[in-house]
């Protein structure tokens, strides 16, 4: 069974994820965005064995720590989608503009496409793109476990940012509305930022595209 603590990293407060197999112990983090000692901390003190870095986007508050991390402890780094390559190779920029710790470009292990699925342990979650917010941003869902791991595609009453470079709001909107919703109003999705939350509360009420909202 898939297991996730949440642990929110950077001034940024972003949602970095711990997610294992019950059984193996073996784990992933996903978008591990800073903190890395924490996470690593986290790990051990869980009794996890990290496995893999697995990405979402490449946003410095979700991908900055990911060059230290994986180095320290020869990780594979799957995803994001290949259309996040120009910010991966702004990460050193990105880390300046916006006062974070010097981050590193990498270049990922594997790319992640519609359709691909990640493992750890016996767990297997299913990986969607969904642009809008970056042009590669993938999200990861366990149909079992009914989770959804989003970044920075949903958020509780609110969606991600379309103002940064290669943004498109109708591209997040049909995201939304063509890959999540289908999950079912039961998942649960944990956000780049903030609470969780169901897909069946925000598709009903969410402001910026729930059915009651009128927005999009």
């Amino acid at each position: 069974m898939l297991r996730y603590l949440t642990i929110p990293v950077t001034a940024f407060a972003q949602n970095c994820s711990l997610v294992w197999c019950d059984e193996t112990r073996d784990a992933a983090v996903i978008d591990p965005g800073g903190d890395i000692d924490r996470l690593t901390d986290e790990a051990r003190r869980l009794g996890l064995k990290l496995t893999a870095i697995w990405l979402t986007h490449a946003h410095i508050d979700h991908a900055g720590g990911t060059a230290a991390l994986a180095e320290r402890l020869s990780l594979p780094i799957v995803g994001p989608h290949p259309g996040d390559r120009f910010w991966i190779e702004g990460l050193p920029q990105q880390s300046a503009m916006f006062g974070f710790p010097p981050a590193d470009t990498f270049e990922p292990t594997r790319w992640l496409a519609d359709g691909d699925t990640v493992q750890v342990g016996r767990c297997t979650l299913a990986v969607r793109h969904c642009p809008g917010h970056t042009p590669g941003h993938v999200v990861f869902h366990s149909p079992e476990a009914r989770r959804a791991f989003v970044g920075d595609v949903l958020f509780v009453g609110s969606i991600g940012r379309t103002d940064f470079p290669g943004g498109n709001h109708a591209e997040l909107l049909a995201s939304i509305r063509e890959r999540l919703w289908p999950m079912g109003d039961d998942t649960v999705f944990i956000p780049g930022h903030g609470p969780e939350g169901t897909f069946g509360e925000e598709r009903r009420f969410n402001p910026y595209v729930g059915e009651r909202g009128g927005a999009g």
